[in-house]
């Protein structure tokens, strides 16, 4: 967890942007401050210390007009910071096969991760295969099993088979339509002869046009010295940070892969399937300094959602009226965000208001959705397209919860959640492209309307 961080970033920025003055006394604080919140995110004190002492050289230089200075420490905190995080390192996919090989120590994740970015790419058309490949740890097969089919993922394992190689051989000729092969391999607790002996022959045999390391977030520095050695015993591609949403280590882990130009290509922030996203420094950076990031919240909203479905519902929506059905679909999509927790600091001009909005807004919606469903089952075809009939006559309303098996309330609850979308709609959040997502200006709107005497209005 890096929010204790971000919130130092931001109260340093602040007390800048808004010093009539910067006194030396102002900046020790400043620099004190951002010190300690680097060096407890486990960021190497040597890089600690030669970007506090840029900024305080830069803060103190006479020769800077005081008009110009705070924004151009600000600009420097901002650029140093970015330095830290590295350059941003995309995955590209080429036109052929792509076999993508993870690679990593035990406990790192590597399973979880590849059904993580199987999903990921299986969202956006790609059609994906995991290979397993695993043949020391007994469950590796069985949980990447279990992954791909609750995800609704092709796999292909062979179970009774602890050859990682002959595996390979048996498998290959299955998947050669495949647009992307992620290969799940063997750990051990740490590098040794054996486990690069392994991976170095079946990298022989599989060819991969990547061969990633899957790295924990806890580990902190310590990855510094991890990407060394598989850099130095395999052609490492780059590297997936898992676990970061657990540690308050993770600026550890990404600047130490920086320092060593181990490009990071995802993070993983949890344990729901679509807990994994792209790491873009300069994105990444602006959540940090509270300025929001809309783009990768848009590529996580189309990372939850069903393209067909959301095609349906915009027509709706540009019609200027959804259905039940279209509401619950909607908050079945934002709660497979995950928490708002997880969401908050990509929307720009939250950060500040998160003491207003509840932190289960997201969450805890499984049980509600349920009742929902349930209360569909018992509506006519006429209440499911118009509920605003159902709120004048308290008798259908009556018959419905008794039906469904639910209170009275709970019927009310969806209504409500239907009277809001609308509104929203009414509100101009028609003008919403699901591709394109909303613009900073149009989520800001819809934030201010269902703000309610400082809280939200869910």
């Amino acid at each position: 967890m890096l929010e204790k961080l971000g919130d130092v970033l931001k109260k340093a920025t602040d007390k800048i942007s808004n010093a009539i003055f910067l006194d030396k006394n102002l900046v020790d604080l400043i620099i004190r401050d951002l010190q300690r919140a680097l060096i407890e995110a486990d960021v190497n004190v040597l890089l600690v210390k030669k970007l506090t002492d840029k900024v305080k050289k830069t803060a103190l230089d006479e020769r800077i007009k005081e008009i110009d200075k705070k924004e151009h420490i600000i600009k420097l905190l901002h650029d140093e910071l970015l330095k830290l995080l590295g350059e941003h390192k995309e995955l590209k996919l080429q036109k052929t096969q792509n076999r993508i090989m993870l690679v990593g120590l035990y406990g790192t994740g590597k399973t979880t991760t590849i059904s993580k970015l199987g999903n990921y790419y299986a969202k956006r058309g790609k059609k994906v295969a995991l290979v397993g490949l695993d043949v020391h740890r007994p469950a590796a097969k069985e949980q990447l099993k279990q992954l791909a089919e609750k995800n609704k993922l092709n796999y292909f394992i062979e179970f009774d088979e602890d050859d990682a190689i002959k595996t390979w051989h048996d498998i290959e000729p299955k998947i050669k339509d495949y647009d992307l092969v992620l290969i799940d391999t063997a750990g051990r607790h740490n590098l040794d002869s054996e486990l690069a002996k392994e991976i170095k022959s079946l990298s022989k045999y599989i060819k991969p046009t990547e061969t990633i390391l899957v790295m924990p977030a806890d580990i902190g520095q310590a990855a510094k010295q991890q990407a060394q050695e598989f850099k130095k015993a395999l052609d490492i591609s780059g590297v997936i940070i898992t676990r970061m949403d657990s540690t308050a280590k993770g600026g550890g882990a990404l600047t130490a892969c920086a320092e060593i130009n181990s490009g990071v290509y995802f993070i993983t922030t949890g344990e729901k399937i679509n807990d994994i996203e792209s790491f873009n420094p300069k994105q990444f950076l602006s959540r940090l300094l509270g300025m929001g990031d809309l783009q990768s919240l848009i590529e996580k909203i189309k990372s939850v959602t069903d393209e067909d479905k959301q095609a349906k519902i915009q027509k709706r929506v540009e019609e200027g009226k959804l259905s039940l059905e279209d509401v619950i679909e909607q908050v079945k999509s934002m709660g497979s965000l995950g928490g708002f927790d997880k969401i908050k600091s990509m929307i720009p001009g939250f950060s500040g208001m998160k003491d207003k909005i509840p932190e289960n807004l997201l969450e805890n919606q499984e049980a509600k959705i349920s009742k929902w469903e349930h209360i569909l089952k018992s509506m006519t075809s006429e209440e499911k397209e118009n509920p605003e009939i159902l709120e004048k006559q308290t008798s259908r309303i009556t018959r419905i919860a008794k039906g469904s098996g639910v209170n009275n309330s709970d019927v009310r609850s969806l209504l409500k959640q239907y009277k809001m979308l609308n509104e929203m709609i009414k509100g101009g959040a028609s003008e919403m492209n699901l591709e394109g997502g909303m613009s900073q200006k149009q989520m800001m709107k819809m934030a201010k309307k269902f703000m309610k005497g400082g809280k939200l209005k869910f």
